[in-house]
């Protein structure tokens, strides 16, 4: 008896410990785009001013949406100008972002994929020479103007939001997905690949055995362990 009430808190010591690291690094995670360089957001910039507008809350160079029952770090701006940047590859952190400021930055080179999955952004603003995210075609106006190109109005790449388009396979849906982007989803009552297959998606039949499976498992390795422990 002592030996499972032992067991028992080790187990429950370590999920506190697991839950405990996981969140302090989420924690990190979610804040680390707000710190890629030094300062905050400043009241007479773009972004600043949006931030303003929007009553959102300033947080190191990001802009967060001041609503205490969603995402406390849901980040609707980031203003990265000046920040000496020469490489953007990975922003996915501020994929809520409706506005980015990239301007006065040395950048070299945008990585194809940095602005994947920013469905919400509308307007960003970069150096002259760096094109929009997706190419001009992607946004309703594009703008040079003091050194800094404005990309602004970010265009649907579908024909239509859930509607057919020619870019997913028959049977499919297109949805935008960020500038340039779009992903196809399956229609209802299709699934599988390229969306062939007809019918309900066989859940039963799929997760059922599997299931079963770790069932047993799970039974075999409880009468090995009490097993062990009736010896000792």
């Amino acid at each position: 008896m002592k030996m499972k009430a032992g067991c028992s808190q080790l187990k429950s010591v370590l999920i506190l410990i697991f839950n405990l690291r996981f969140y302090a690094s989420y924690q990190l995670t979610e804040l680390q785009v707000c710190e890629l360089c030094s300062g905050t957001v400043l009241n007479g910039t773009a972004v600043g001013q949006f931030c303003s507008s929007s009553a959102g809350r300033i947080d190191g160079r990001c802009c967060l949406r001041n609503d205490n029952t969603s995402n406390p770090e849901h980040i609707i701006g980031l203003d990265l100008s000046n920040c000496s940047l020469s490489h953007v590859e990975d922003l996915q952190e501020a994929s809520t972002a409706l506005m980015i400021d990239l301007s006065l930055n040395p950048i070299v080179n945008i990585s194809d994929t940095a602005f994947q999955g920013f469905i919400e952004l509308n307007y960003i603003i970069l150096p002259q020479d760096i094109v929009c995210p997706g190419g001009s075609t992607s946004w309703g106006k594009v703008e040079v103007k003091e050194g800094n190109r404005f990309c602004e109005g970010q265009k649907d790449m579908c024909n239509q939001t859930g509607q057919l388009s020619i870019n997913c396979p028959e049977n499919s849906l297109c949805a935008p997905y960020g500038p340039g982007f779009s992903e196809c989803s399956c229609a209802d009552n299709y699934h599988g690949y390229k969306c062939l297959r007809e019918g309900e998606f066989p859940a039963l039949q799929v997760f059922g055995p599997l299931g079963a499976s770790t069932v047993v498992i799970s039974f075999l390795l409880w009468v090995t362990q009490r097993r062990k422990a009736k010896s000792f």
